[in-house]
């Protein structure tokens, strides 16, 4: 009788590489599924490390196009953030990943998928609903949150025990005392001795930028153009072919040129303590380099070419609600079509070009035109002309906005309350 079959997201670490090997003990087949997001990752050798240990066969799927068109694109659209401060960049790549894994599932006719996510964080809570959106019937066997499995394996000298019973290679015996999870957005760090929020995160944990102390001491400036809130064309000058001037607009590529820019320059640090979907709170450091370069210069423009109204009700309800929606799990949501609808109808003005320039983990804009949008006028804003503006009608405005105000303070004055 043929084994039942499970797809499991692999990572080549320790953790998932003895979930494969209890998958296997328990009875099933594996086939393991890694997903490119951009990290810095040996595929390769993640690969044979898999073979090895008895799956059936390895995945290895290029998302890297996919993630930044159809997640880190839309949240650059309406400025999503988390908390004020998170840009979500571990949020963003689960829905490419989680697709993928379906889909390999699925061309294996497995009958459960896997994960080596642990069951007080977010990523077993944003894979698991995006699992059963894409395939209802699916099973979802999740380790960390099996009493077999966690009585088992109470810590990491248990993991390495079990590695070395089952002749699983390990790389290395000591860990270092915090967790990674990268992709081309972002890397995050966080367990371990960032538990403690008031612990100074050590100079050699930061992976991807430079110390913003140790950039260079030369700024430099690039122009980002946008089309319709979509970054279209990146124009720099390569400090390392002899300061040529070069354009970027294939979207993979121009992304990957903000993130070259913003990490020479140290650009993107933040630690912080955030609010897991769960009800925890949760202490996390995270490096976000290109993507913080085209959220902020996005934001500038807006400035510019957005009308106040629409601005908003955009602010207010499509951009707090669609970094909720991806933070917790509900991309694939009728609510996020919605949410994306919207965002696509906000930014159809949102055309121009904007002038940038980084510095020692610091960015600014220098300047910012439209040749399009024309909602900003020079000449009736300047001190210095009159223009089609008459001031004399500004008095009735204030009269009328003062009217409840009037009332307001009669009120206070009447009960004796101080204003």
């Amino acid at each position: 009788m043929a084994k039942e079959k499970v797809c499991l997201a692999y990572s080549g670490g320790l953790d998932t590489s003895c979930i494969l090997a209890w998958l296997i003990e328990k009875g099933y087949d594996v086939v393991c599924f890694m997903a490119d997001v951009g990290q810095e990752e040996d595929f390769e050798a993640a690969k044979q490390k898999a073979m090895k240990i008895g799956a059936q066969q390895v995945y290895v799927e290029d998302l890297r196009k996919e993630f930044v068109e159809e997640l880190c694109f839309p949240a650059i659209q309406c400025n999503a953030v988390y908390e004020g401060v998170y840009l979500l960049g571990t949020s963003l790549a689960r829905p490419v990943i989680a697709r993928a894994q379906i889909a390999v599932a699925q061309k294996e006719n497995c009958i459960a998928v896997s994960h080596g996510c642990t069951g007080k964080g977010n990523d077993q809570v944003r894979f698991e609903l995006a699992f059963y959106a894409l395939q209802p019937s699916i099973k979802v066997i999740a380790p960390w949150r099996i009493p077999e499995f966690y009585n088992r394996f109470a810590g990491r000298n248990d993991l390495l025990d079990y590695a070395a019973q089952q002749k699983i290679p390990v790389t290395s015996t000591k860990s270092k005392p915090w967790s990674m999870d990268e992709n081309l957005a972002h890397c995050s760090y966080e367990a371990g001795i960032l538990e403690d929020p008031d612990t100074t995160p050590p100079a050699d944990m930061w992976k991807l930028t430079i110390d913003p102390l140790q950039a260079p001491d030369k700024p430099e400036d690039f122009t980002l153009t946008f089309s319709k809130g979509l970054p279209t064309k990146l124009t720099y000058t390569d400090p390392e072919n002899n300061n040529t001037t070069k354009t970027v607009t294939d979207p993979l590529e121009l992304f990957l040129t903000a993130n070259a820019i913003a990490r020479r320059h140290g650009v993107g640090r933040i630690d912080i303590v955030e609010n897991r979907f769960i009800g925890l709170k949760s202490r996390g450091c995270y490096e976000t380099p290109g993507l913080t370069l085209l959220r902020s210069a996005h934001l500038d423009l807006e400035g510019l070419v957005l009308d106040r109204e629409v601005r908003a009700l955009r602010d207010q309800f499509v951009t707090f609600h669609y970094a909720k929606i991806l933070y917790n799990g509900l991309y694939f949501s009728p609510e996020r079509e919605f949410l994306e609808e919207s965002i696509r109808a906000s930014q159809k003005n949102v055309n121009g070009q904007v002038r940038c320039r980084v510095y020692k983990g610091m960015f600014a804009v220098v300047g910012r035109s439209s040749e399009t949008e024309k909602l900003y006028d020079m000449s009736e804003s300047s001190m210095d002309e009159i223009g089609a503006f008459e001031p004399s009608e500004t008095g009735g405005f204030i009269s009328v906005q003062a009217i409840r105000l009037k009332k307001y303070g009669a009120m206070k004055a009447e009960k004796g309350e101080r204003l």
